[in-house]
């Protein structure tokens, strides 16, 4: 029996359309899929106690006799955060580059996911069968090491996917880009070109990441006095690489601190990315020993956030390191759109402490800007475009330049998470639109915090609680004690005392008029009426709905 979608490529995207984060991507022909990426997001700020989100993967799940394993282009969180908790309901194998293999071993190692999941190293030219598909992973640059594009050979046509990249013709460590590849795979004739649009609002080109170390040669050289502490993002091992030039070169010994910087660090060294002298390094402990003016400090919280490093230190509650007047603080990094907020209250916190900041051109993007990414058009020529990575100006932006290229604006598909696109060498169109949506991790509970949950965590937050307890006795259903009014984030009921006793008078006229009128009243239509009493009571006094809760026991 032939199969219904008769040669017809469906590109998914389960997450990574509308935002910046939780990039993950199916692509399915007949009986196979195959995924990109499997990324989390960090949390709005509306998302009260969440810790991360991850994407949710029913489809996949209703699917998984097709699944035929995850393919990785890099090592950052947004592109392989959420594995650890995707592969414990489903077991499949992993592709991935040196690099990326090796940060994501460590994660699976602290899941206890490393003995279950297969997994096969993938070298840059390469190709990897699954299924009716054939992979080949192509050489980036991105601001991790072992970056990958991936070619997506299917019996429907060729697909490319830039994976994040900018092109670096100098590059820190290995090789550029493999321009020449892509211009090959053009040459061969591409159905479609899904390519990154972080930068493509950014006219010109990105700097090379070696700009940044000539960055750092100048503030070094004109900081001979004072101590350095630099931010950056901890997956950056080249920055990393390039600080510890500068360090050496200057006789300056570093510590590394953060937990994730020092867990990728370890990883990188351990496979041969990062180039250390031995003594150069030491430990936090051991800075004591030497004059402040001889040390760097790499460490994590370029982006404000409240538990890493540099805000430890910035606040004063850093158990081992005290910012001191005249320390250099340098944030090599630009803050990701909706950190603004918590890196200046960092900078503040550092400058009031005497500390002299420096955020100016001491970072480099690792995404490709315009002028990169009509390179990568023009030499890729894609019948279809589907711009990807970035919040929807980002994908508007991509798809005006791949308009500017010839690409008829008909070919060009901006679509939302959970659309199918079906593609063929004659047409191309949504077809469908499958389940997606995001899961919520709080602590060690993975979705077990819903909207609903939110949305009384927002109600808390902004109005309180009240509670209401009574005590009835069993049978007659007499009012025997009660009620009492506890109160929590509504008003400190030491000095609204006037307003409670009133609440309360208001509560037992309420209470009492029901039972008796209804002799056998039952429990649900009790706390309807004190539900709403209080409503109407506190809001006439207070203009304020905190959430009421009634307590009723018998005895």
């Amino acid at each position: 029996m032939k199969k219904e979608n008769n040669g017809k490529l469906r590109i998914i995207p389960l997450g990574g359309l509308e935002k910046i984060g939780m990039n993950i991507t199916a692509f399915e022909y007949e009986d196979s899929i195959i995924v990109v990426d499997c990324g989390l997001a960090f949390p709005e700020d509306d998302m009260l106690g969440i810790d991360l989100v991850i994407p949710d993967v029913t489809y996949l799940k209703d699917n998984i006799q097709k699944v035929k394993g995850f393919v990785i282009t890099h090592g950052h969180e947004d592109h392989i955060g959420a594995l650890s908790y995707v592969l414990k309901e489903m077991n499949l194998p992993i592709y991935a580059t040196k690099l990326t293999m090796g940060i994501i071993e460590k994660k699976l190692t602290e899941h206890n996911l490393l003995r279950s999941t297969r997994r096969k190293v993938v070298k840059h030219g390469q190709s990897i069968n699954l299924g009716q598909f054939r992979i080949e992973f192509i050489k980036t640059n991105h601001s991790i090491q072992d970056a990958a594009a991936l070619a997506i050979y299917s019996p429907a046509g060729i697909v490319v996917h830039t994976g994040d990249f900018k092109v670096d013709y100098t590059p820190v460590f290995g090789d550029a880009i493999d321009l020449q590849r892509f211009a090959e795979i053009g040459k061969k004739g591409v159905l479609a070109l899904m390519s990154d649009s972080t930068n493509a609002e950014r006219p010109g080109f990105t700097q090379s990441e070696r700009t940044v170390g000539h960055t750092f040669d100048h503030i070094f050289a004109e900081h001979q006095n004072t101590r350095i502490i630099i931010a950056t993002f901890a997956s950056n091992v080249d920055r990393v690489q390039q600080i510890i030039n500068s360090a050496c070169k200057y006789d300056r010994k570093v510590v590394v601190e953060g937990r994730s910087m020092v867990n990728i660090i370890a990883v990188a060294r351990e496979l041969g990315y990062l180039n250390i002298p031995d003594n150069a390094l030491i430990e936090i402990d051991q800075l004591r020993n030497y004059p402040p003016e001889k040390t760097v400090l790499i460490t994590t919280g370029s982006q404000g956030e409240s538990m890493a490093a540099l805000s430890r230190m910035a606040a004063d509650v850093h158990k081992k390191v005290t910012i001191m007047p005249g320390d250099t603080v340098i944030f090599s990094s630009n803050p990701i759109p909706g950190n603004e907020k918590s890196v200046s209250k960092v900078i503040n916190e550092l400058s009031a402490k005497g500390a002299n900041v420096i955020f100016q051109d001491a970072h480099v993007s690792g995404h490709a800007c315009q002028e990169e990414l009509k390179l990568i058009y023009s030499l890729v020529k894609p019948k279809y475009a589907i711009p990807v990575h970035g919040e929807y100006r980002h994908l508007k932006a991509n798809a005006a330049i791949a308009q500017t290229l010839g690409i008829p604006k008909d070919n060009i598909f901006i679509l939302q998470s959970g659309e199918v696109l079906e593609l063929s060498g004659k047409e191309a169109k949504v077809a469908d639109k499958v389940h997606t949506g995001e899961i919520l991790v709080d602590g060690l509970g993975v979705g077990d915090v819903g909207n609903i949950v939110l949305r009384d965590r927002q109600h808390l937050a902004e109005d309180g609680i009240l509670i209401v307890v009574l005590t009835l006795e069993k049978g007659s259903n007499q009012l025997m004690a009660g009620p009492d009014i506890v109160s929590r984030g509504f008003v400190y009921v030491r000095e609204s005392e006037k307003l409670m006793e009133e609440a309360r008078k208001v509560v037992t006229n309420a209470v009492e008029d029901c039972l008796t009128h209804q002799k056998n009243a039952d429990w649900s239509k009790i706390k309807l009426v004190i539900r709403d009493t209080m409503n109407e009571y506190i809001w006439k006094k207070t203009k304020r709905r905190p959430m009421i809760l009634p307590i009723i026991m018998d005895v």
